[in-house]
C-alpha cells in the first residue's frame, strides 16, 4: 500500500471501521426514537466529502495538497461519517496540511504519550480516573477544602518559623511554599469539579446506544476530567460535555479524542471563562446584539421592546453551538461546515517541532492569502474585518442571526415576551436545515462587513 493511500489514516481509521459495523455509534436507542429529531443529513454522491475524494487530496508523501477542494466539498455536503474523525483533525488544526504522513504519525505518538502522562497525574490524585467509573458523588467537600487549607497554612507557618538560613534562602523557601499552596488549591478545585463532570456525563446524549455502555461513559468522563486539570483557568463548566461527547464517539483512541476536544475548546473556551463580574458567553451575546442592530434593526427593536435586547434567550444556542437546535448528526454536519468556512491554513515551520507538541503549536503561522482559506475567513480578510466594530465575531453568531432571520415573521408577529421567544426557538429543533443556515450566515457576514465599513468610512 502506497503512502498516498495511507496519508490520512490514523486515529480516525479504527473509528471508521467501528462505524461501518452493525454497532453504529450514531444509532439512537429504540425507546428514544419518538422524542428524537430525525437527522436531515445524509451523504450525497458528488457533494459530500467521500473517502475516495479524501484520499485523492493527498500526495505520495501524505501532504494534503488539495485543501481547497476538501473545504469546498465539506461546505457543499459535509463529511462522510466513515472519515469524519480524520478530516476533523485537519479542520480543527490538530495537523497542518503541509505535514507528511510520517510527521503526523510522530506527532500523534507524542500526543498520546502526553495524554498518558496527564492521565497518570490525575489518577495519582484520584483513583477514579481511568477506572471506567463515572463519579457523580462529591470527591471532596467544601468543609474538607477549608480544613485542608487551614492545616496547610499552619504547616507552612511552622516551617517558616524553623527557617534559620539567610534572607535570600528564606525568600526562596517562601516562594516555594506559595507554589506548593497554589498547587494544592489547584488539586482541590479539580477534585471539587469531578462530580459535576459526572452529573453532566450521565445525561449527555443518552439517546445514543453508544452511551449505553459503561466504558464509553467512562471514556467521556476521563477526557473531561483530564482537560479540567490541563486548563485550570476554565476547569469544567456545564456545556463542555456537549462538545466532548461527539469526539469521544468518533475517535476510537481516547488520546486522539482528547486532543481533538482540546482544539475545539481552544475555539470556544472564551465562552466558558467566568469571573466575578461576568460570564464569558455574555460577551458573545453582546456582540450578537451589535450584529442584529445592523442586520435587522426592526427585529432587534421588537426583541428589545419585549425584554430580549440582551439576547439571553440565545444563551444555550451560542454556548453549545446549536446542540439543541439540530439533531445529533445534523449538529456535527453544521460544525464541520462552520469549521471549513472559518478554516485558516496552518503550516509547520520546522520538522524538529513535530516531536514537541507545544513547540509545534507555537510554530504554526497564518498565511495571508485567500487560497486554502475558508470562505468566511477570506471574507474577513477581503473586507477588513479587524477594522470593523464587531467584525471579528465568530461564524456561530452569524448562524444564530440566520436562524432568527428564518423565524423572522413568527418572532415579529407571535412573540410578546421572552417565554414565547424561547418556545418558538425550541420548536425549531430538527426543522432547520444546517446547510441553509451556513449559507445564510455567510451572506449576513458579508452584508454586515460591507454595511458597517461604509458607515465607518463616512464618519471619517
Amino acid at each position: 500500500m502506497g503512502a498516498s493511500s495511507t496519508a490520512a489514516q490514523g486515529g480516525g481509521a479504527a473509528a471508521a471501521a467501528a462505524m461501518s459495523s452493525d454497532d453504529d455509534p450514531y444509532r439512537v436507542r429504540p425507546d428514544c426514537l419518538v422524542d428524537t429529531a430525525p437527522a436531515r443529513f445524509h451523504p450525497k454522491a458528488g457533494k459530500t466529502l467521500s473517502p475516495r475524494a479524501w484520499r485523492a487530496a493527498f500526495d505520495a508523501e501524505g501532504h494534503l495538497i488539495r485543501m481547497d477542494k476538501v473545504l469546498k466539498r465539506v461546505r457543499r455536503g459535509g463529511i462522510d461519517p466513515s472519515i469524519r474523525g480524520e478530516v476533523w483533525e485537519f479542520l480543527l488544526g490538530c495537523f497542518a496540511p503541509n505535514s507528511s504522513a510520517e510527521e503526523r504519525e510522530a506527532l500523534r505518538s507524542a500526543r498520546r504519550a502526553d495524554y498518558a502522562k496527564l492521565k497518570a497525574e490525575c489518577r495519582a490524585m484520584d483513583d477514579a480516573v481511568g477506572s471506567g467509573q463515572v463519579v457523580t458523588a462529591a470527591r471532596i467537600h467544601e468543609e474538607e477544602e477549608y480544613d485542608n487549607s487551614n492545616n496547610e497554612h499552619r504547616l507552612l507557618e511552622e516551617e517558616q518559623q524553623q527557617e534559620t538560613s539567610s534572607g535570600r534562602k528564606e525568600e526562596e523557601d517562601n516562594n516555594g511554599n506559595g507554589i506548593c499552596q497554589a498547587n494544592e488549591n489547584k488539586k482541590t478545585q479539580w477534585r471539587l469539579n469531578l462530580h459535576q463532570i459526572g452529573l453532566d456525563v450521565v445525561r449527555t446524549d443518552r439517546m445514543l446506544q453508544f452511551y449505553e455502555r459503561q466504558e464509553n461513559l467512562g471514556k467521556l468522563w476521563d477526557i473531561l476530567a483530564v482537560y479540567c486539570w490541563l486548563d485550570p483557568d476554565i476547569g469544567y463548566c456545564q456545556g463542555m460535555s456537549d462538545f466532548c461527547s461527539p469526539v469521544a464517539l468518533i475517535f476510537a483512541d481516547e488520546a486522539d479524542a482528547f486532543w481533538c476536544f482540546e482544539r475545539i475548546m481552544h475555539r470556544v473556551r472564551e465562552s466558558f471563562k467566568c469571573t466575578d463580574q461576568s460570564v464569558g458567553v455574555q460577551k458573545q451575546l453582546e456582540t450578537l446584539a451589535i450584529l442584529m442592530k445592523v442586520l435587522d434593526p426592526k427585529l432587534h427593536e421588537h426583541l428589545d421592546s419585549i425584554g430580549g435586547g440582551n439576547y439571553i434567550f440565545a444563551f444555550r444556542m451560542v454556548m453549545v453551538h446549536f446542540r439543541r437546535e439540530f439533531s445529533f448528526q445534523d449538529t456535527l454536519y453544521l460544525w464541520e461546515m462552520m469549521w471549513a468556512l472559518e478554516y485558516v491554513p496552518l503550516h509547520i515551520s520546522s520538522k524538529q517541532d513535530v516531536h514537541n507538541n507545544n513547540n509545534m503549536m507555537r510554530s504554526w503561522i497564518f498565511r495571508r492569502k485567500y487560497k486554502g482559506r475558508g470562505k468566511f475567513d477570506a471574507q474577513n480578510l477581503k473586507y477588513g474585518a479587524v477594522n470593523v466594530p464587531g467584525g471579528t465575531a465568530p461564524l456561530a453568531l452569524y448562524c444564530a442571526a440566520a436562524i432568527f432571520e428564518m423565524q423572522r415573521k413568527p418572532l415579529l408577529k407571535q412573540t410578546q415576551g421572552l417565554d414565547e421567544v424561547l418556545k418558538l426557538l425550541n420548536d425549531v429543533t430538527g426543522k432547520v436545515d444546517a446547510k441553509e443556515a451556513c449559507k445564510s450566515a455567510l451572506k449576513l457576514h458579508k452584508k454586515y462587513l460591507i454595511k458597517v465599513r461604509k458607515q465607518v468610512q463616512s464618519q471619517q
